[in-house]
């Protein structure tokens, strides 16, 4: 018994047409699910960007009279510490003093500073962003007199410079303008281009 011609043509018809609304409704279901997974992740990858509060601050200004000789403060810029240090003129000899030809990270002292007495470094270790030692009176500071990481052993020098231990990098430099004698402020460079700033 042979077929007809119309209804095997019919049938073709039919499962060609069958095919494309399978098709689309994958199409469609995926779509539908991507947008359902996007839309339940965002909140959670939106919270971990810093607050709103700590974006404005771009710039802080600090007041360094109260400061003596040898101290240190950390103050907050963008959610980072920022390690303030009145140095000793014993140690800026010895941050001076240095080989820069032996230092991991190469930078001269003179271009981490805009005054001699005043380190302005973000206190982050550049290696896995702990927080070094050597801020408090007492604490550990490492065998070069700055700052270390007991985390891994990283050791910093008295213009935060890295002397050993596994950070590729030195501390980073923040952007900074002194506005007078006793009041910095952080987050803003000097608009004169006298002298190098050695920001990261």
């Amino acid at each position: 018994m042979a077929h007809e011609p119309g209804a095997a043509a019919a049938a073709a018809h039919a499962t060609g047409e069958e095919t494309t609304r399978r098709d689309f409704l994958f199409l469609a279901t995926g779509a539908v699910g991507a947008i359902g997974v996007a839309s339940v992740a965002w909140p959670f990858i939106d919270q971990m960007n810093p607050a709103a509060d700590t974006l404005a601050l771009k710039e802080i200004e600090v007041d360094l009279s109260a400061i003596e000789v040898g101290q240190a403060i950390t103050a907050k810029w963008q959610g980072k510490p920022v390690f303030i240090r009145y140095r000793t003129p014993e140690e800026i000899e010895e941050a001076r003093s240095v080989d820069v030809a032996d230092l991991p990270d190469p930078a001269t002292d003179e271009s981490r500073v805009q005054e001699a007495q005043w380190l302005i470094v973000i206190g982050i270790c550049t290696h896995l962003g702990c927080i070094p030692q050597g801020q408090l009176p007492g604490s550990a500071r490492g065998d070069y007199g700055g700052w270390l990481c007991s985390c891994h052993g990283s050791q910093y020098d008295t213009s935060g410079r890295i002397r050993s231990g596994p950070a590729p990098q030195n501390l980073h430099v923040p952007p900074y303008t002194f506005l007078n004698e006793t009041r910095v402020l952080i987050g803003q460079a000097p608009e004169t281009t006298g002298g190098e700033n050695g920001s990261a």
